[in-house]
């Protein structure tokens, strides 16, 4: 194992400390203590590692620099590891251009106010995002979470991050050797392997998908057994980074976009595709700000 470091410095507003108390898919978003600890399988799915993310204090410029410790094997290239992260960070974007939709849309810029340098974190790559589409299908997320980490302590690889211990997801290739594993059913490893076997073949490089863009990735994302348009669109807007795909059928998003805009009822689609015109470039980022931060706006979220 070998370490490095390297710093990314956010163009516009950004917040660790939102990203890392989010929450979801491979996060709970608990124990925020100032330092958000990742382990994920790098890009290209064959070499894993750690990393210890911290935020220094906002320099006289405003800018609030993100340092980064890194851990994996020698010779791993801290560039790519830079690249990876600050995807799943939603760092390779300028928020200063998310902040001009809130000039555009005073709604937008009031959740902007109430959410500051909030930005969506992704899943690592899309081989993770789909291999977690596949565990919680219609299975509790927490109990699937905890049956996820459980397989990537036994078949992935293990870091000590800022005095915690973090397992990786299992690469492609030690997915496929895996026969058996308690929680998870004899279908549901089929479709793991599904899943590993197509990242190895390239299909769920970020840049593949990215090539196709975001309706073609979905149309090929569905030929992965397990996988229909709700997960699809899952793996391509959370796991590749797309800023601006509108989803428009998540009833919780549809729920919030009508109170915040005082609306008499859900958006239809049209409805929706019109509102939204004044989130672009960032119609991706906007709902994920609806979603994360209305309550902040509207008042006390009502008990489930």
């Amino acid at each position: 194992m070998s370490s490095g470091s390297f710093t990314i410095t956010p163009n516009g507003p950004f917040s660790l400390a939102e990203a890392a108390t989010f929450g979801f898919g491979q996060r709970d978003g608990q124990g925020w203590d100032g330092c958000m600890r990742l382990a994920f399988c790098l890009d290209g799915y064959q070499e894993h590692v750690g990393v210890e993310v911290r935020q220094a204090r906002p320099a006289d410029t405003g800018r609030a620099d993100v340092h980064c410790v890194f851990h994996g094997p020698a010779g791993i290239d801290a560039d790519r590891v830079r690249r990876q992260v600050a995807r799943a960070l939603s760092l390779d974007h300028d928020g200063a251009e998310f902040l001009r939709v809130g000039d555009r849309d005073p709604v937008i810029g009031r959740l902007q106010a109430a959410a500051p340098g909030l930005r969506p974190p992704l899943f690592y790559s899309p081989y993770e995002a789909a291999a977690w589409s596949v565990l919680s299908a219609r299975r509790p997320p927490r109990q699937m979470a905890q049956v996820r980490d459980r397989l990537s302590a036994a078949h992935g690889s293990v870091f000590d991050l800022a005095g915690v211990r973090l397992a990786a997801f299992p690469a492609p290739g030690q997915l496929l050797r895996v026969e058996s594993f308690p929680g998870i059913p004899e279908e549901v490893l089929r479709r793991l392997h599904g899943v590993a076997g197509a990242a190895l073949e390239g299909c769920l490089d970020v840049d593949h998908l990215k090539e196709l863009g975001p309706e073609r990735a979905m149309s090929e994302l569905r030929s992965l057994r397990g996988i229909g348009p709700f997960y699809s669109a899952l793996i391509v807007i959370r796991g590749t980074g797309f800023t601006d795909v509108l989803p428009v059928g998540e009833p919780k998003a549809l729920a919030l976009t009508a109170l915040l805009y005082q609306l008499p009822g859900f958006p239809s689609q049209v409805e929706l595709r019109n509102l939204a015109e004044a989130w672009r470039p960032f119609r991706t980022w906007a709902v994920v700000l609806i979603r994360a931060a209305a309550w902040r706006v509207l008042g006390d979220e009502p008990a489930a």
